[in-house]
């Protein structure tokens, strides 16, 4: 009997593979296996360069055995077979331990000289020699009749796959052989006209030459098909997410002409900008629909999101619906309930009760808290990830406001809105998305952009400290935070860990990993040290902030800043996002290469938001012309958001949609990029458009609609809102 894609691993390729491809991929059936492609192919004359096999991984090389003897054991029982193999510039060693002579002599003899074939282990060292101990291998004179062929002509590429010390490449080969060589019909999730007129192969010719190509001229269009497919199916499925939205029936929320919405708005002592009132209007029309709100609204650092947020929160307050707005961290909670109520004012914040709820509340405020959002008594709720509690219940959940998307999955979004009756969805973010990545990424959503600042903000000035050319600049960037803090100013100083002496990673989250595996420098507690011995700052009012703290220490350190009464305060990414202190003049970013281009950005937004000029110092000790001062340097040369999302993608590379998930979690993308595949994925977003206009619940496209359930995992969906 034929092999469909839903065939389980179990039965295609026995239980053996199938537990190891199952611990190593999560792979559980045959499409799995035939959607793990090979990440590059050899050719049988090819060698691998030994000198370049990076220590500690997995790996698997063609080389040849220049030699190879068995001998006994010296301090114990039984014996080994060592054998070299070479690329003929370098060579690396293999050593086999066996039971006996016997065994290691027939190791010897197996690995003869001049045989060659795919070797795959853990690169490691021995006495100053690259090595392999105990690696799978599999000698091209063994290999089935096509590789055997393939070893004649030198010309049909061999298949690499991603592998583990679990499955050996090779292991991964034969198992998809096996299954390609009973495979039956393969459903075309494109329409046949599509196919034909995108120039397209049949699904199962893409598999079959991705796999198993006869030369590399085949490889270039089987990789085209199946891009082509992963980016139909993950817009069809983002499609199909929306279309399920907007299946439901929603309360609509209308504002009332002299309701609080309009009560609020004349209360305003600034005028909304341009872009402001556009996205309010978009966001209104949309509150007053009968299906629910799915809107996602990316806008510069101090944009004024939180305004236009509390404008729909205040809209649908004038009908009793409540609002819930979940924040990432438990600092920028507690400041969206000062700025809301703020805002609100002595008028109108006592008839919408704002509310903190939070994990790190004593039990007594929480229940306290509880009770008052049970009851419907507070219309604005103000939370972290206690709000997904299941203790957290709502009287009329109208409005459901992400803020800092990036930091949430779909599912925590989805579980939010399962508190309310089709609530209202509104997906803030301050990080710009790059408009292919926000198509890709956030395709479920309708999306609003705010890009104009309000006025009266004396704008920011960001300047690299580069201390590999000018050691000497380390000193003149604490002097000028003296000058700040002694014109009246407060300073920002912010650091990549905690304590370097215990951490090398920040619990508040940092950016891109040290490439030498160095941890960093700078700890938020290595440089209050320093600074309480510099001769211009060691008087100054200082304070230090991070995760770790208990919450209530972090929102009095916060309080206190706010009020002016800290001068300079030594943090981490911690004050990333949604901290507003206008009398803020400076931010100081030590290692700023170890951030990410939209953290940087975001970090360098604490400043520059009131009538002072903002000055953001990057400080960093990598060297001219590498990727990590580039990022940095990218980031100082522009302060426009957006262009810098444009520039970030491109220096990042071209990642896969997903980004780098987990090791050994399945990722239902694998060829797609973002950055070579935008015009392609335009395309597909164009295709299953067309498709769902056409046929909304996929009835007469049944192996489009299979495809989606098979390849987008809810895993997979959740992964996509993390990016």
């Amino acid at each position: 009997m034929p092999f469909e894609l839903d065939t389980p691993l179990t039965t295609a390729v026995g239980a053996t593979d199938a537990r190891a491809l199952d611990r190593s991929f999560g792979m559980k059936t045959a499409g799995d296996l035939l959607g793990h492609y090979p990440r590059r192919y050899a050719d049988p004359a090819e060698l691998t360069p030994i000198r370049e096999l990076p220590i500690g991984e997995t790996v698997t090389i063609v080389a040849e055995v220049l030699a190879s003897s068995a001998r006994p054991m010296r301090n114990r029982r039984g014996a080994m077979t060592e054998v070299v193999i070479g690329d003929g510039v370098g060579r690396m060693s293999l050593t086999f331990f066996a039971k006996g002579m016997s065994q290691a002599e027939w190791r010897a003899r197996e690995l003869a000289v001049g045989r060659r074939g795919i070797f795959s282990g853990k690169v490691g060292m021995f006495k100053n020699t690259i090595q392999f101990a105990h690696p799978d291998y599999e000698l091209f004179d063994d290999l089935d009749a096509a590789q055997r062929k393939a070893t004649a002509r030198q010309n049909i590429p061999i298949p690499i796959y991603p592998a583990t010390s679990t499955i050996a490449s090779w292991r991964i080969a034969k198992a998809v052989a096996a299954v390609l060589d009973r495979l039956g019909a393969v459903p075309e999730p494109l329409p046949e006209a599509l196919r034909a007129g995108e120039g397209l192969l049949t699904a199962r010719e893409a598999l079959e030459r991705i796999h198993r190509p006869q030369d590399r001229a085949q490889i270039a269009p089987a990789v085209r098909t199946l891009r082509v497919h992963e980016a139909l199916i993950l817009q069809a499925a983002l499609l199909q997410q929306r279309e399920q939205v907007r299946s439901m029936t929603a309360t609509p929320r209308e504002a009332a002409p002299d309701g609080l919405l309009a009560r609020f708005d004349a209360m305003l002592p600034f005028a909304l900008t341009e872009d402001q009132r556009l996205v309010g209007a978009q966001i209104a029309a949309d509150l007053t629909a009968s299906r629910p709100m799915n809107r996602l609204v990316q806008g510069e650092v101090g944009s004024g999101k939180t305004l236009v947020a509390l404008r729909a929160m205040l809209q649908v307050a004038e009908s009793g619906g409540q609002a819930a707005l979940i924040a990432p961290t438990e600092v920028l909670a507690a400041q969206h309930l000062r700025s809301i109520t703020k805002m609100l004012g002595p008028e109108l914040a006592p008839q919408l009760i704002p509310t903190l709820l939070t994990g790190q509340m004593s039990a007594p405020e929480r229940r306290k808290a509880a009770l008052r959002v049970a009851s419907g008594q507070s219309l604005v709720v103000i939370g972290t990830h206690a709000l997904l509690s299941e203790k957290t219940t709502f009287a009329d959940l109208a409005l459901v406001v992400v803020d800092e998307q990036h930091r949430f999955g779909v599912e925590q979004r989805a579980a939010l809105r399962a508190k309310g009756s089709a609530p209202h969805a509104l997906v803030l973010t301050a990080t710009p998305i790059p408009r292919t990545v926000a198509m890709t990424v956030f395709g479920d959503l309708d999306t609003s952009v705010i890009r104009s600042l309000p006025t009266g903000r004396a704008g920011i000035q960001t300047f690299t400290a580069p201390l590999a050319e000018h050691p000497s600049w380390f000193q003149r960037v604490w002097a000028r935070a003296a000058e700040e803090i002694a014109a009246g100013r407060q300073v920002f100083a912010v650091c990549p860990a905690i304590d370097t002496t215990k951490d090398t990673v920040e619990a508040d989250g940092v950016g891109p990993a040290d490439p030498e595996g160095k941890g960093p420098r700078w700890g938020v507690v290595q440089l209050a040290e320093a600074l309480a011995t510099h001769p211009e700052l060691s008087s100054v009012r200082r304070a230090v902030l991070h995760g770790r703290m208990p919450a209530e220490e972090k929102d009095a350190v916060m309080r206190a800043f706010a009020r002016g009464e800290i001068d300079l305060l030594i943090a981490t990414t911690v004050i990333e996002v949604g901290v507003d202190v206008p009398n803020a003049s400076t931010m100081i970013i030590m290692e700023a290469d170890r951030f990410g281009v939209s953290q940087l950005h975001q970090l360098r937004g604490r400043v520059g938001r009131g009538e002072h000029p903002g000055l953001c110092l990057l400080v960093t000790e990598a060297e001219e012309g590498t990727l990590a001062r580039e990022r940095v340097e990218a980031v100082a040369a522009t302060s426009d958001g957006f262009e810098l999302a444009e520039v970030d993608l491109e220096l990042r590379g071209e990642g896969d949609v997903l980004g780098d998930s987990q090791s050994g979690a399945r990722s239902s993308l694998r060829l797609l990029r973002v950055v070579k595949d935008a015009a392609l994925i335009s395309r597909a977003r164009e295709i299953a458009a067309g498709i769902f206009a056409d046929d909304p619940r996929l009835e007469r496209h049944p192996a489009l609609r299979a495809a989606i359930e098979r390849r987008v995992s809810d895993a997979d969906r959740a992964a996509l809102g993390k990016n």
